[in-house]
């Protein structure tokens, strides 16, 4: 049976059709019909244990659904017709979404891509939708295609859950891919712009707004290259998730990952020339890689410099891979194996090893980037920082009031940051640490369980401090209370405070009390 390589599309019918005969089939919905030994596997790029689970669920309709499209299975045409009665093989077949060998009952059909369902949690709770893209190489049993388009994995999942979701009038996707943080700014933007260079992401957008049906926000979706398709147009939020990969000459090319500039040219690209399409207070957040050959933050000094209109940068960098780790870690994302092909595995891996090697390169960073126009005068933020542990699931919120509260500091002198009174986060802790016998302990940490996990080390008039805040006596009083506790000038103790509660509040650790302010 011929697999069809053009992407689905819908009409408005055939996508009411098909939201009602996917209803119920969720992620939930999924792990309790095949189950968790299935799932765990899954997981690990082997179907087998779910193949065998839906298989011999027989009849229900989660389980054919998920045999269909998740797993990439064949079933008979009267056993599609079960799982979608409104939409019926013959409706799915011409939008493209099924191939079938023939019309008879008992003839073979299968899906022609991936479709499953996925879930997020907001702010606003969570979220649920369909989501459509090639499929991929545990259901094919080869390398994916260079024009491949990816559905939702770790990177777009971390993306989407940096984003800051405050209400926007225009949002732009860049390099949307299959639409999925196009999904997440309908449900805060009044427009959004999505924009890729494949041809074939764009269809797979199309089918997966059709099918979602966003509340509010409608679509304008463009063909083109990086910013090109946006020249001139200015946006409240920029979000891409770009083919940052760096590939050497001589490794494999695909489009969905590499975009057409040396090294790490699209992630410089985007970092100095997104500023002129941010409106004043505008913010840019994507993801990407960048080369280390000493310091990494150097590289992206360098970056900023260039910039064409002055930003705040906060960057994260998440994790650093050696070289030939890298070079597995991409030559595997494309199925690219020892086992597959030893000969091509062997040689695009030589390649990737001797055009790092060649540029002097030590390593390559992966994070987070959020960078913003300033609303009026210079940029005020430039935080370079490596965090590699935990964070806060969405971290958006966390952001939003990180921001917030420093664009506060940036303009409060030391006496209104004294003069201000702050409450304890909610997600702080306090922990110490000494001998069993000790009156003082020798560690005070206090610790931060939402945001990115930070942790400081605390001495004991910081501490007490902390343990103050409660909202109605200011930094001023409880410093000058713990002046003369401690009999230690007030001068001094105001002086050495300040510098750590401007860190405290800038990370969420205290968060400044309205009242009176």
């Amino acid at each position: 049976m011929d697999v069809s390589s053009i992407p689905p599309s819908l009409t408005s019918d055939a996508a009411s059709y098909l939201r009602s005969d996917l209803a119920g089939w969720t992620v939930d919905t999924v792990q309790d019909t095949l189950g968790d030994r299935a799932m765990r596997a899954f997981g690990r790029e082997q179907i087998v244990p779910a193949r065998q689970s839906a298989r011999a669920a027989g009849d229900d309709r989660v389980a054919l659904l998920s045999r269909l499209f998740l797993l990439g299975d064949t079933l008979t045409r009267s056993q599609v017709d079960a799982a979608l009665p409104s939409l019926t093989t013959e409706g799915a077949v011409n939008s493209g979404l099924l191939a079938a060998a023939g019309h008879g009952a008992h003839d073979e059909v299968r899906a022609t891509c991936d479709l499953r369902p996925t879930s997020a949690t907001t702010a606003d709770g969570d979220l649920h939708w369909w989501v459509a893209h090639d499929q991929g190489e545990i259901v094919t049993g080869r390398a994916v295609n260079d024009d491949h388009v990816l559905g939702v994995g770790g990177a777009s999942s971390t993306l989407a859950s940096v984003t800051m979701r405050t209400p926007v009038a225009r949002t732009l996707d860049l390099g949307t891919g299959c639409g999925i943080q196009a999904l997440h700014a309908s449900l805060h933007s009044d427009q959004v712009v999505a924009t890729d260079i494949s041809r074939r992401a764009l269809a797979f957008a199309r089918f997966n707004e059709a099918l979602n049906r966003p509340e509010g926000a409608r679509w304008d979706i463009r063909e083109g290259s990086m910013l090109e398709p946006v020249a001139g147009e200015q946006f409240d939020l920029v979000v891409s998730n770009p083919p940052f990969v760096i590939s050497p000459p001589g490794t494999p090319q695909f489009e969905y990952r590499d975009g057409g500039l040396e090294w790490d040219g699209v992630v410089g690209a985007l970092t100095t020339g997104v500023g002129r399409h941010l409106n004043p207070g505008g913010v840019a957040q994507f993801l990407g890689n960048w080369l280390i050959r000493d310091n990494w933050t150097e590289r992206w000094e360098e970056w900023l410099a260039a910039s064409d209109v002055p930003l705040d940068a906060w960057v994260i960098q998440r994790d650093v891979l050696d070289p030939a780790e890298y070079a597995e870690t991409w030559l595997r994302d494309a199925g690219v194996t020892r086992e597959r092909d030893e000969a091509r595995f062997t040689a695009a891996y030589e390649a990737y090893l001797t055009g790092f090697d060649a540029a002097g390169v030590e390593g390559v960073g992966f994070g987070a980037v959020l960078l913003r126009r300033p609303m009026q005068g210079a940029p005020t933020l430039r935080r370079l920082e490596e965090h590699e542990g935990a964070m806060q699931s969405p971290l958006g919120p966390h952001l939003i009031e990180v921001l917030a509260a420093h664009d506060w500091l940036a303009g409060a002198s030391d006496a209104e940051v004294l003069d201000a009174a702050y409450t304890v986060g909610s997600d702080v802790t306090k922990e110490t640490y000494g001998r069993p016998l000790q009156y003082e302990p020798e560690h005070i940490l206090i610790r931060q369980g939402g945001g990115l996990g930070r942790s400081i080390k605390a001495d004991t008039a910081l501490a007490g401090l902390v343990g103050t805040c409660d909202g109605e006596l200011t930094a001023s009083q409880i410093a000058h209370a713990l002046a003369a506790l401690m009999d230690v000038p007030a001068a001094d103790m105001l002086s050495g405070l300040v510098p750590a509660i401007r860190d405290l509040v800038q990370d969420g650790f205290l968060v400044r009390s309205t009242e009176g302010n």
